[in-house]
Protein backbone atom coordinates (compact mmCIF):
# COMPACT_ATOMS: atom_id res chain seq x y z
CA UNK A 1 0.00 0.00 0.00
CA UNK A 2 1.49 3.28 -1.32
CA UNK A 3 1.93 6.07 1.07
CA UNK A 4 -0.10 8.74 1.48
CA UNK A 5 1.26 11.84 0.87
CA UNK A 6 -0.26 15.00 2.73
CA UNK A 7 -1.67 18.12 0.48
CA UNK A 8 -1.34 21.25 1.78
CA UNK A 9 -4.14 23.59 3.17
CA UNK A 10 -5.55 26.17 1.26
CA UNK A 11 -8.44 28.72 2.81
CA UNK A 12 -9.31 32.46 1.42
CA UNK A 13 -8.25 35.34 3.68
CA UNK A 14 -9.94 39.20 3.20
CA UNK A 15 -7.12 41.56 2.44
CA UNK A 16 -9.23 43.77 4.35
CA UNK A 17 -10.06 42.63 7.17
CA UNK A 18 -8.26 38.99 7.54
CA UNK A 19 -11.69 36.90 7.67
CA UNK A 20 -10.78 33.51 6.74
CA UNK A 21 -13.23 31.48 4.69
CA UNK A 22 -12.74 27.48 3.29
CA UNK A 23 -14.25 28.78 -0.08
CA UNK A 24 -14.14 31.93 -2.47
CA UNK A 25 -16.62 34.21 -2.13
CA UNK A 26 -17.21 37.44 -4.40
CA UNK A 27 -18.30 39.33 -0.62
CA UNK A 28 -16.51 38.99 2.27
CA UNK A 29 -18.18 38.15 5.07
CA UNK A 30 -16.99 40.21 7.62
CA UNK A 31 -16.35 43.53 6.10
CA UNK A 32 -18.13 43.46 3.39
CA UNK A 33 -15.77 44.35 0.82
CA UNK A 34 -16.26 42.54 -2.82
CA UNK A 35 -13.56 40.40 -4.31
CA UNK A 36 -11.21 41.23 -1.29
CA UNK A 37 -10.81 37.14 -0.48
CA UNK A 38 -7.51 35.76 -1.74
CA UNK A 39 -6.18 31.91 -2.06
CA UNK A 40 -3.40 31.52 0.66
CA UNK A 41 -1.51 28.19 1.88
CA UNK A 42 -1.07 27.46 5.94
CA UNK A 43 2.18 26.48 6.57
CA UNK A 44 3.10 22.96 7.69
CA UNK A 45 1.67 22.09 10.96
CA UNK A 46 3.14 18.76 11.04
CA UNK A 47 6.53 19.30 12.76
CA UNK A 48 4.64 21.22 15.50
CA UNK A 49 3.30 18.21 17.13
CA UNK A 50 6.48 16.81 18.11
CA UNK A 51 8.24 20.25 19.12
CA UNK A 52 9.73 20.72 22.64
CA UNK A 53 7.66 23.04 24.55
CA UNK A 54 9.22 24.93 27.01
CA UNK A 55 8.09 24.62 30.41
CA UNK A 56 5.79 27.66 31.02
CA UNK A 57 6.66 30.38 34.12
CA UNK A 58 5.07 30.00 37.07
CA UNK A 59 2.03 32.52 38.45
CA UNK A 60 3.28 35.09 40.93
CA UNK A 61 1.90 38.07 42.78
CA UNK A 62 1.73 41.62 40.79
CA UNK A 63 2.77 43.14 43.59
CA UNK A 64 6.06 41.61 43.50
CA UNK A 65 6.80 41.93 39.64
CA UNK A 66 9.75 44.22 39.25
CA UNK A 67 9.06 47.56 37.34
CA UNK A 68 11.98 48.27 36.16
CA UNK A 69 12.58 51.26 37.27
CA UNK A 70 9.65 52.76 35.40
CA UNK A 71 8.96 52.92 31.50
CA UNK A 72 12.48 54.01 29.81
CA UNK A 73 11.45 56.87 27.64
CA UNK A 74 13.54 57.75 24.52
CA UNK A 75 13.16 61.57 23.20
CA UNK A 76 12.26 61.59 19.37
CA UNK A 77 14.10 64.86 18.94
CA UNK A 78 11.07 66.43 17.96
CA UNK A 79 8.95 68.17 19.98
CA UNK A 80 5.46 67.59 18.31
CA UNK A 81 6.47 63.79 17.72
CA UNK A 82 7.10 63.19 21.65
CA UNK A 83 3.68 65.28 22.46
CA UNK A 84 2.02 62.63 20.29
CA UNK A 85 3.99 59.83 22.05
CA UNK A 86 3.08 60.80 25.34
CA UNK A 87 7.01 61.77 25.91
CA UNK A 88 8.74 59.80 23.18
CA UNK A 89 9.44 56.47 22.65
CA UNK A 90 9.18 53.58 24.63
CA UNK A 91 12.05 50.42 25.51
CA UNK A 92 10.65 47.36 23.60
CA UNK A 93 7.66 49.94 22.18
CA UNK A 94 5.99 48.96 19.14
CA UNK A 95 4.92 51.65 17.05
CA UNK A 96 3.26 51.47 13.64
CA UNK A 97 3.21 54.68 11.97
CA UNK A 98 0.29 54.84 9.12
CA UNK A 99 -0.98 57.08 6.45
CA UNK A 100 -2.07 57.62 2.66
CA UNK A 101 0.78 56.62 0.10
CA UNK A 102 3.42 60.16 -0.79
CA UNK A 103 2.00 62.18 3.07
CA UNK A 104 5.51 62.02 4.43
CA UNK A 105 5.79 58.73 6.63
CA UNK A 106 9.57 58.35 4.91
CA UNK A 107 9.98 61.88 5.39
CA UNK A 108 8.91 62.33 9.08
CA UNK A 109 10.37 58.67 10.20
CA UNK A 110 13.94 59.54 8.66
CA UNK A 111 13.77 62.65 10.46
CA UNK A 112 13.20 61.20 13.99
CA UNK A 113 15.80 58.29 12.91
CA UNK A 114 18.20 61.34 12.35
CA UNK A 115 17.47 63.29 15.06
CA UNK A 116 18.37 60.00 17.40
CA UNK A 117 21.36 59.00 15.80
CA UNK A 118 22.59 62.98 15.95
CA UNK A 119 22.31 62.05 19.79
CA UNK A 120 25.07 59.08 19.57
CA UNK A 121 22.36 56.43 19.36
CA UNK A 122 22.88 53.53 17.10
CA UNK A 123 19.67 53.21 14.41
CA UNK A 124 19.09 50.57 11.83
CA UNK A 125 16.36 51.45 9.12
CA UNK A 126 15.39 49.13 6.58
CA UNK A 127 14.07 49.54 3.59
CA UNK A 128 11.93 46.98 1.51
CA UNK A 129 10.97 49.75 -0.98
CA UNK A 130 14.16 51.71 -1.92
CA UNK A 131 17.34 50.98 -2.63
CA UNK A 132 20.21 52.17 -0.44
CA UNK A 133 21.47 55.37 -3.24
CA UNK A 134 17.38 56.26 -3.20
CA UNK A 135 17.67 56.59 0.70
CA UNK A 136 21.03 58.45 0.25
CA UNK A 137 19.52 60.73 -1.69
CA UNK A 138 16.18 61.54 -0.11
CA UNK A 139 18.21 62.18 3.54
CA UNK A 140 20.56 64.50 1.98
CA UNK A 141 18.02 67.25 1.48
CA UNK A 142 16.99 66.74 5.52
CA UNK A 143 20.25 67.63 6.76
CA UNK A 144 23.41 66.12 8.06
CA UNK A 145 23.82 62.21 8.01
CA UNK A 146 24.74 61.10 11.41
CA UNK A 147 27.71 58.13 11.66
CA UNK A 148 25.58 56.07 13.81
CA UNK A 149 22.60 55.77 11.12
CA UNK A 150 22.62 52.01 9.76
CA UNK A 151 20.17 51.44 6.55
CA UNK A 152 19.64 48.42 4.94
CA UNK A 153 17.47 47.14 1.46
CA UNK A 154 15.82 43.98 2.73
CA UNK A 155 12.19 42.26 3.26
CA UNK A 156 12.85 39.22 4.85
CA UNK A 157 11.61 39.26 8.23
CA UNK A 158 14.75 36.65 9.44
CA UNK A 159 16.99 38.20 7.50
CA UNK A 160 16.08 41.50 9.95
CA UNK A 161 16.06 39.56 12.78
CA UNK A 162 19.27 38.44 12.14
CA UNK A 163 20.75 42.17 11.70
CA UNK A 164 19.14 43.05 14.76
CA UNK A 165 21.15 39.79 17.02
CA UNK A 166 24.28 41.17 15.00
CA UNK A 167 24.14 44.72 15.20
CA UNK A 168 22.52 45.50 18.34
CA UNK A 169 21.02 48.67 17.42
CA UNK A 170 19.18 50.98 19.96
CA UNK A 171 16.16 51.55 17.55
CA UNK A 172 14.61 49.88 14.98
CA UNK A 173 12.70 51.34 12.11
CA UNK A 174 10.94 49.15 9.14
CA UNK A 175 8.98 50.54 6.19
CA UNK A 176 7.19 49.46 5.00
CA UNK A 177 5.35 46.50 6.99
CA UNK A 178 3.70 45.37 3.47
CA UNK A 179 6.97 44.55 1.75
CA UNK A 180 7.46 41.77 4.21
CA UNK A 181 7.44 38.12 3.58
CA UNK A 182 8.57 34.74 5.60
CA UNK A 183 9.98 31.97 3.98
CA UNK A 184 7.36 29.77 6.01
CA UNK A 185 4.26 31.50 4.85
CA UNK A 186 3.60 30.20 1.03
CA UNK A 187 1.36 33.84 -0.21
CA UNK A 188 2.86 36.93 -1.30
CA UNK A 189 4.49 39.91 0.65
CA UNK A 190 1.36 42.06 1.11
CA UNK A 191 -1.00 39.46 1.87
CA UNK A 192 -2.38 38.95 5.08
CA UNK A 193 -1.10 36.11 6.66
CA UNK A 194 3.03 37.55 5.45
CA UNK A 195 1.95 41.12 7.31
CA UNK A 196 0.69 39.89 10.79
CA UNK A 197 3.66 36.82 10.53
CA UNK A 198 6.18 40.11 9.76
CA UNK A 199 4.81 42.08 12.43
CA UNK A 200 4.43 39.97 14.73
CA UNK A 201 8.16 38.25 14.08
CA UNK A 202 9.56 42.25 14.74
CA UNK A 203 7.25 42.47 17.80
CA UNK A 204 8.92 39.52 19.54
CA UNK A 205 12.62 40.61 18.51
CA UNK A 206 12.01 44.24 19.64
CA UNK A 207 10.30 42.84 23.02
CA UNK A 208 13.09 40.48 24.03
CA UNK A 209 15.77 42.75 23.42
CA UNK A 210 14.51 45.70 24.52
CA UNK A 211 14.50 47.64 21.42
CA UNK A 212 11.83 50.66 20.32
CA UNK A 213 10.48 49.12 16.94
CA UNK A 214 8.79 51.44 14.13
CA UNK A 215 6.94 49.85 11.70
CA UNK A 216 5.31 51.95 8.57
CA UNK A 217 1.98 50.79 7.10
CA UNK A 218 -0.34 52.24 4.25
CA UNK A 219 -3.91 53.50 4.20
CA UNK A 220 -6.25 52.36 1.95
CA UNK A 221 -8.49 54.31 0.18
CA UNK A 222 -11.37 54.06 2.36
CA UNK A 223 -8.99 55.81 5.00
CA UNK A 224 -8.53 52.41 7.00
CA UNK A 225 -4.89 50.44 7.50
CA UNK A 226 -4.14 48.23 4.77
CA UNK A 227 -3.57 44.77 5.92
CA UNK A 228 -5.34 42.93 9.18
CA UNK A 229 -6.88 44.76 11.56
CA UNK A 230 -5.23 42.69 14.11
CA UNK A 231 -2.42 44.40 13.35
CA UNK A 232 -3.32 47.66 15.99
CA UNK A 233 -3.71 45.38 17.93
CA UNK A 234 -0.57 43.65 17.91
CA UNK A 235 0.68 46.99 18.50
CA UNK A 236 1.56 49.42 21.55
CA UNK A 237 1.05 52.45 19.28
CA UNK A 238 -0.56 53.72 16.88
CA UNK A 239 -0.14 57.02 14.72
CA UNK A 240 -2.02 58.38 11.70
CA UNK A 241 -0.40 61.09 9.44
CA UNK A 242 -2.90 63.28 7.79
CA UNK A 243 -3.14 66.23 5.78
CA UNK A 244 -4.29 66.57 2.52
CA UNK A 245 -1.67 66.54 -0.57
CA UNK A 246 -2.76 70.21 -2.12
CA UNK A 247 -1.84 71.77 1.47
CA UNK A 248 1.63 71.83 3.27
CA UNK A 249 0.05 70.98 6.65
CA UNK A 250 0.15 67.79 7.84
CA UNK A 251 -1.21 66.38 11.30
CA UNK A 252 0.26 63.37 13.15
CA UNK A 253 -2.61 62.02 15.52
CA UNK A 254 -2.49 58.92 17.75
CA UNK A 255 -5.49 56.37 17.96
CA UNK A 256 -3.89 54.16 19.95
CA UNK A 257 -1.33 54.24 22.84
CA UNK A 258 -0.59 51.99 25.56
CA UNK A 259 2.28 54.03 27.43
CA UNK A 260 0.67 57.76 26.57
CA UNK A 261 -2.85 60.19 25.93
CA UNK A 262 -4.96 58.49 22.61
CA UNK A 263 -6.27 62.62 22.30
CA UNK A 264 -3.24 64.41 21.46
CA UNK A 265 -2.16 66.07 17.72
CA UNK A 266 1.05 67.05 16.67
CA UNK A 267 1.13 69.60 13.77
CA UNK A 268 4.12 70.04 10.97
CA UNK A 269 4.36 72.04 7.78
CA UNK A 270 6.12 69.83 4.45
CA UNK A 271 8.86 72.08 3.41
CA UNK A 272 11.58 71.15 0.74
CA UNK A 273 13.88 70.46 3.70
CA UNK A 274 11.32 67.97 5.12
CA UNK A 275 8.52 68.52 7.70
CA UNK A 276 8.80 71.40 9.68
CA UNK A 277 7.25 71.67 13.60
CA UNK A 278 4.73 74.00 14.03
CA UNK A 279 4.58 75.27 17.79
CA UNK A 280 1.84 77.84 16.81
CA UNK A 281 -0.21 76.89 14.84
CA UNK A 282 -3.21 79.09 15.50
CA UNK A 283 -1.38 82.12 14.10
CA UNK A 284 -0.30 79.98 10.99
CA UNK A 285 -3.97 79.01 9.98
CA UNK A 286 -4.69 82.53 11.04
CA UNK A 287 -1.88 84.33 8.88
CA UNK A 288 -4.00 83.90 5.41
CA UNK A 289 -7.62 85.20 7.45
CA UNK A 290 -10.14 86.35 5.04
CA UNK A 291 -12.20 87.67 8.29
CA UNK A 292 -14.15 90.69 7.79
CA UNK A 293 -15.91 89.09 4.47
CA UNK A 294 -19.03 87.54 4.44
CA UNK A 295 -19.57 83.75 5.42
CA UNK A 296 -15.89 83.66 6.75
CA UNK A 297 -16.28 83.41 10.70
CA UNK A 298 -12.93 82.23 13.12
CA UNK A 299 -13.89 79.13 15.46
CA UNK A 300 -11.71 78.28 18.29
CA UNK A 301 -11.37 73.89 18.45
CA UNK A 302 -9.31 71.91 20.51
CA UNK A 303 -6.69 69.21 19.08
CA UNK A 304 -6.42 66.59 22.38
CA UNK A 305 -5.14 69.92 24.69
CA UNK A 306 -4.09 72.50 22.42
CA UNK A 307 -6.45 74.98 21.32
CA UNK A 308 -6.36 76.16 17.34
CA UNK A 309 -7.84 79.04 15.89
CA UNK A 310 -9.74 77.91 12.44
CA UNK A 311 -11.28 79.75 9.74
CA UNK A 312 -14.73 78.43 8.28
CA UNK A 313 -15.56 80.07 5.05
CA UNK A 314 -19.56 79.04 3.33
CA UNK A 315 -20.22 80.12 0.25
CA UNK A 316 -24.61 80.37 -0.15
CA UNK A 317 -25.54 80.82 -3.70
CA UNK A 318 -28.41 80.71 -6.34
CA UNK A 319 -28.99 77.50 -7.10
CA UNK A 320 -30.16 76.52 -10.96
CA UNK A 321 -30.10 72.84 -10.37
CA UNK A 322 -33.37 70.86 -9.55
CA UNK A 323 -31.62 69.76 -6.41
CA UNK A 324 -29.14 72.09 -4.69
CA UNK A 325 -25.64 71.54 -4.50
CA UNK A 326 -24.42 70.91 -0.75
CA UNK A 327 -20.78 70.71 -0.73
CA UNK A 328 -18.46 70.38 2.59
CA UNK A 329 -14.26 70.27 2.62
CA UNK A 330 -13.10 69.49 6.02
CA UNK A 331 -16.34 69.24 7.97
CA UNK A 332 -18.74 66.05 7.95
CA UNK A 333 -21.56 66.80 4.78
CA UNK A 334 -24.01 64.40 7.17
CA UNK A 335 -23.31 67.11 9.56
CA UNK A 336 -23.67 70.32 7.63
CA UNK A 337 -27.69 68.96 6.36
CA UNK A 338 -28.47 68.87 10.30
CA UNK A 339 -27.31 72.34 10.22
CA UNK A 340 -29.36 73.73 7.16
CA UNK A 341 -32.33 72.26 8.40
CA UNK A 342 -32.01 73.62 11.98
CA UNK A 343 -31.43 77.30 10.49
CA UNK A 344 -34.53 76.94 8.42
CA UNK A 345 -36.18 75.60 11.22
CA UNK A 346 -35.53 78.37 14.12
CA UNK A 347 -33.60 81.18 11.87
CA UNK A 348 -36.11 82.29 9.64
CA UNK A 349 -33.64 81.42 6.55
CA UNK A 350 -34.24 79.80 3.12
CA UNK A 351 -31.66 77.38 2.29
CA UNK A 352 -33.97 75.00 -0.13
CA UNK A 353 -33.36 76.82 -3.62
CA UNK A 354 -29.52 77.40 -2.57
CA UNK A 355 -26.31 75.95 -3.38
CA UNK A 356 -23.97 75.52 -0.27
CA UNK A 357 -20.11 75.25 -0.32
CA UNK A 358 -18.35 74.99 2.91
CA UNK A 359 -14.76 74.75 3.28
CA UNK A 360 -12.29 74.91 6.47
CA UNK A 361 -9.53 76.64 5.27
CA UNK A 362 -5.78 75.36 6.05
CA UNK A 363 -6.72 71.58 4.70
CA UNK A 364 -7.80 71.49 8.65
CA UNK A 365 -11.32 68.78 9.79
CA UNK A 366 -13.74 69.54 12.13
CA UNK A 367 -15.29 66.90 14.06
CA UNK A 368 -16.33 68.53 17.21
CA UNK A 369 -19.52 69.69 17.97
CA UNK A 370 -17.85 72.78 18.98
CA UNK A 371 -17.95 73.97 15.73
CA UNK A 372 -21.95 74.04 14.64
CA UNK A 373 -22.19 77.46 15.85
CA UNK A 374 -19.23 78.45 13.71
CA UNK A 375 -20.84 76.58 10.59
CA UNK A 376 -24.04 78.18 11.36
CA UNK A 377 -23.11 81.51 11.69
CA UNK A 378 -21.19 80.94 8.63
CA UNK A 379 -24.36 79.92 6.59
CA UNK A 380 -26.11 82.93 7.84
CA UNK A 381 -23.61 85.57 7.44
CA UNK A 382 -23.51 84.46 3.62
CA UNK A 383 -26.80 84.36 3.37
CA UNK A 384 -27.48 87.67 4.39
CA UNK A 385 -24.55 89.09 2.89
CA UNK A 386 -23.08 90.42 6.25
CA UNK A 387 -19.84 89.78 7.68
CA UNK A 388 -19.00 88.84 11.48
CA UNK A 389 -18.35 91.49 13.62
CA UNK A 390 -14.68 92.17 13.63
CA UNK A 391 -12.45 90.64 16.16
CA UNK A 392 -14.86 88.14 16.93
CA UNK A 393 -14.96 84.71 17.46
CA UNK A 394 -17.83 81.86 17.12
CA UNK A 395 -17.81 78.46 19.08
CA UNK A 396 -20.57 76.03 20.55
CA UNK A 397 -23.16 72.88 20.16
CA UNK A 398 -26.22 73.46 18.39
CA UNK A 399 -29.07 71.27 19.44
CA UNK A 400 -32.14 69.89 17.56
CA UNK A 401 -34.54 71.99 18.92
CA UNK A 402 -31.97 74.97 18.33
CA UNK A 403 -30.65 75.38 21.60
CA UNK A 404 -27.23 76.26 22.40
CA UNK A 405 -25.23 73.80 24.25
CA UNK A 406 -22.23 74.18 25.86
CA UNK A 407 -18.72 72.76 25.03
CA UNK A 408 -15.53 71.73 26.93
CA UNK A 409 -12.46 73.69 27.81
CA UNK A 410 -14.60 77.11 27.18
CA UNK A 411 -11.49 79.11 28.78
CA UNK A 412 -8.77 77.25 27.13
CA UNK A 413 -10.30 78.41 23.85
CA UNK A 414 -11.11 81.77 24.86
CA UNK A 415 -7.50 82.25 26.17
CA UNK A 416 -5.76 81.52 22.35
CA UNK A 417 -8.56 83.45 21.05
CA UNK A 418 -7.62 86.76 23.41
CA UNK A 419 -3.95 85.83 22.58
CA UNK A 420 -4.26 86.30 18.76
CA UNK A 421 -6.12 89.87 19.35
CA UNK A 422 -9.70 88.59 19.38
CA UNK A 423 -11.93 90.89 21.54
CA UNK A 424 -15.64 89.74 21.40
CA UNK A 425 -16.44 85.53 21.35
CA UNK A 426 -19.86 83.88 20.76
CA UNK A 427 -20.20 81.15 23.24
CA UNK A 428 -22.96 79.10 24.65
CA UNK A 429 -24.61 80.76 27.80
CA UNK A 430 -24.52 77.83 29.96
CA UNK A 431 -20.75 77.94 29.48
CA UNK A 432 -20.48 81.39 31.11
CA UNK A 433 -22.60 80.34 34.05
CA UNK A 434 -21.06 76.87 34.54
CA UNK A 435 -16.83 77.44 34.27
CA UNK A 436 -17.56 81.43 36.24
CA UNK A 437 -15.41 82.70 33.40
CA UNK A 438 -13.66 86.23 34.84
CA UNK A 439 -13.89 89.85 34.01
CA UNK A 440 -11.42 89.76 31.81
CA UNK A 441 -13.53 88.00 29.19
CA UNK A 442 -17.55 89.02 30.87
CA UNK A 443 -16.45 92.69 28.59
CA UNK A 444 -16.07 91.07 25.48
CA UNK A 445 -18.27 87.75 25.60
CA UNK A 446 -21.89 87.17 23.82
CA UNK A 447 -23.58 84.35 25.35
CA UNK A 448 -26.14 82.65 23.61
CA UNK A 449 -29.01 80.21 24.72
CA UNK A 450 -30.69 80.01 21.30
CA UNK A 451 -30.18 80.06 17.75
CA UNK A 452 -32.90 82.86 17.22
CA UNK A 453 -30.27 85.25 19.03
CA UNK A 454 -28.00 85.10 16.15
CA UNK A 455 -30.04 87.18 14.21
CA UNK A 456 -29.67 90.20 16.61
CA UNK A 457 -26.22 90.39 15.98
CA UNK A 458 -26.38 90.81 12.13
Amino acid sequence: MGSRVKKDKHVYVCQECGQTEAKWLGRCPGCGGWNTLEEETLPDEAGKKHRSRAPSAAPQPLKDVDSGGGEQRISTTMAEADRVLGGGLVSGGIVLLAGEPGIGKSTILMQILMGLASEGRKVLYVSGEESLEQIRLRSERLGHIPDTLFVASETDVEAITSMVGQYSPEVLAVDSVQTLYHSSIASAPGSVAQVREGAARLMGAGKTAGLPVILVGHVTKEGSLAGPRVLEHLVDAVLYLEGDRTHSFRLLRTVKNRFGPTHEVGVFEMTSSGLKEIGNPSQLFMSRSSTGMPGSVTVPCVEGTRPILVEVQALVAPSYLGTPRRTATGFDSSRLALLIAVCERYLNASFYNKDIFLNVAGGMRLTEPAADLGVITALYSSLRQRPVPAGCAVFGEVGLTGEIRPVGRAKLRLEEAWRLGFKQCIIPAANLEKEGLSNKYNKGLLPMNKLLQLEDIF
